[in-house]
């Protein structure tokens, strides 16, 4: 493939890694759904979200551990594949394939296909999509691939070349649920991962990764949220979400679960309805639009809720803009509404 189709090592993070929702993380429900041969590590450990370890003196029954995905040394021709069920229908910009600690024992080459089936899927009757071709991989080493598709999908078959060890699988996209299986005569979530929420843009986002923000449930720990820096000049922090549809909102939830000593002091919402800008226009165009939610006290490792009475009334929107004074971190943003289509 073409050289600059693929980085790896310790290069700096493509853009479609920042930001964009890894639509194959294990939080968001993905599964594995077939896998030939995973002798040494189950596939389902390339899924997590943490990044992966070594832990030198750590063996199990079948011979050394390792964190990710391993199969056995193939002794006949062929090559060894897994197939998995992402947690959010989507498309697909971007792909890690990480292979971080394994050095004697990862696959010299990969590919990706995906399909995305109406009815229930078959792996054998299905028509697989090339994402990725064959493509050289490195020894303990992350490497992205940049996706140049717009379809959704919903399937993933992970091939390697012949055998040997993954780390971590990470799948960035903009996640396209199929709303004609969806009742949106109901107050939805519309922030969420699942109906099409996702972060499009941030000003600062030193710690966690911030679209773990629109996830399900509390958070973890410290860890699982977004968090900026200590601001040591004037101005305030944000991040911009996208809702995954059009909708006059009607309450709102900002969570500061584990930020205790460094969850901001105040917060405040701004929306509108946008067009078909990208990313970029939209962080140029956010700090114009109406406020949604006024300055708000906020507290530390507490659940804040904003009903209807506390918001003002934009009417129909699909964009908003979280604003922190003056730094710190939130657990989880949730913005409801009925979709309008």
């Amino acid at each position: 493939m073409d050289e600059d189709r693929i980085m790896t090592g310790k290069h700096e993070k493509p853009d479609f890694a920042k930001h964009l929702v890894n639509l194959a993380s294990q939080r968001l429900g993905t599964m594995v759904l077939e896998v030939s041969d995973d002798f040494f590590a189950e596939a389902k450990r390339m899924l997590q979200d943490s990044e992966p370890v070594f832990l030198p003196d750590e063996y199990d029954d079948h011979g050394k551990w390792m964190d990710g995905w391993e199969s056995r040394r193939r002794r006949k021709p062929g090559h060894d594949s897994t197939v998995i069920q992402l947690g959010a229908r989507g498309v697909i910009r971007g792909v890690e394939i990480d292979t971080r600690h394994f050095t004697g024992n990862y696959p010299p080459q990969a590919s990706l296909q995906g399909v995305d089936p109406h009815s229930g899927f078959n792996n054998s009757s299905e028509k697989w999509e090339e994402l990725i071709p064959v493509s050289d991989l490195g020894p303990d080493q992350q490497h992205y691939f940049p996706i140049n598709n717009n379809r959704a999908f919903s399937h993933l078959r992970l091939n390697i070349f012949p055998d040997g060890g993954i780390a971590r699988l990470r799948v960035y996209g903009e996640p396209l649920p199929r709303w004609s299986e969806i009742d949106g005569s109901q107050m939805l979530e519309l922030s969420s991962i699942a109906l099409g929420g996702r972060i499009a843009g941030y000003n600062d986002a030193h710690y966690g990764m911030p679209w773990v923000i629109l996830t399900p449930g509390r958070g973890i720990n410290m860890g699982d949220g977004w968090e900026t820096r200590r601001r040591r000049e004037p101005g305030h922090d944000w991040i911009l979400v996208r809702l995954g549809a059009t909708a006059e909102i009607k309450k709102i939830e900002v969570d500061t679960a584990h930020f205790k000593g460094n969850y901001p002091d105040r917060c405040s919402i701004q929306a509108s309805k946008m067009g078909i800008e990208t990313d970029d226009e939209l962080a140029l165009a956010a700090d114009a639009w109406s406020e949604l939610l006024a300055p708000q006290k906020l507290s530390m490792d507490h659940q804040h809720f904003y009903q209807k009475q506390q918001l003002t009334n934009l009417g129909p929107v699909n964009c908003v803009r979280l604003n922190i004074f003056p730094d710190g971190g939130i657990s989880r943003l949730r913005i409801y509404g009925r979709p309008q289509f």
